[in-house]
């Protein structure tokens, strides 16, 4: 500031000071931690987007740009919804993307999503809510997980499994099965027909009590104790008695 003298000459000048070394030290600390984090979020093995409160894309990373096939230049400032969700999903991710700007937040939401060039992927989404220093909500991160593979290998466990169960109900042989308990547990459609009794007088009960002759409880007992303790048997044989008593 100038400093004037009795007749309001100029005779020297006042200055004063502010050390802001310490807060230049935290502003570069805070940059750093924020580039640091820009190059996780872009170099993360998972999707990530960000949207803020009108729904446009402010931030949408190197994995979800590989996945769905548009590169970030074309997803930012574009509406997350509308521009790269399917329709039949649209409602429910809009939704979820409503309840984190309120301040609620989802774990594990199934999304699926197709590709620009028309691949299909599911997702498992988190949206996070995004908020500014002062803790006011700013917008909305989502990170997800790609289980299409995953999915893929459920599927065709699942279909494994009905081939087994159909293969096992249409066999040209008497097959049953019993859980840990000795209690029925499978009972096809040829033991059925054998034995005269359905799947539905079966299941549930003790095997060797209730369908085993007298003469080889002990013996057909032993076998299936052997074998629940991992030692198999091969050609056992041993006699059945009918619904009929045959």
């Amino acid at each position: 500031a100038t400093r004037r003298g009795q007749n309001n000459e100029v005779i020297g000048v006042i200055c004063v000071g502010q050390d802001i070394t310490q807060i230049r030290a935290m502003a570069a600390e805070q940059q750093r931690i924020a580039d640091d984090l820009a190059r996780l979020i872009d170099s993360a093995n998972a999707p990530i987007f960000g949207v803020e409160l009108n729904g446009m894309v402010t931030e949408w990373n190197r994995k979800a740009a590989d996945m769905l096939g548009y590169p970030k230049e074309d997803a930012i400032g574009k509406n997350m919804v509308q521009c790269f969700i399917e329709p039949e999903n649209r409602q429910s991710v809009n939704e979820i993307l409503m309840k984190a700007l309120a301040g609620s937040e989802t774990a594990n939401y199934t999304l699926p999503l197709l590709s620009k060039h028309g691949k299909r992927y599911t997702v498992l989404l988190n949206a996070t809510t995004r908020r500014d220093a002062k803790g006011q909500i700013i917008g909305v991160v989502g990170v997800g997980q790609d289980i299409t593979k995953l999915n893929q290998v459920m599927a065709d466990s699942k279909r494994i499994a009905d081939d087994l169960t159909r293969l096992i109900e249409t066999a040209n042989a008497p097959i049953f099965g019993i859980d840990t308990g000795g209690k029925v547990s499978e009972w096809n459609a040829k033991a059925s027909s054998l034995l005269g009794f359905s799947k539905e007088e079966t299941i549930g009960k003790n095997l060797v009590s209730n369908f085993i002759t007298e003469e080889f409880k002990e013996s057909v007992h032993n076998v299936l104790a052997a074998a629940l303790s991992g030692k198999e048997t091969a050609n056992f044989e041993f006699p059945l008695f009918t619904k009929s008593g045959e």
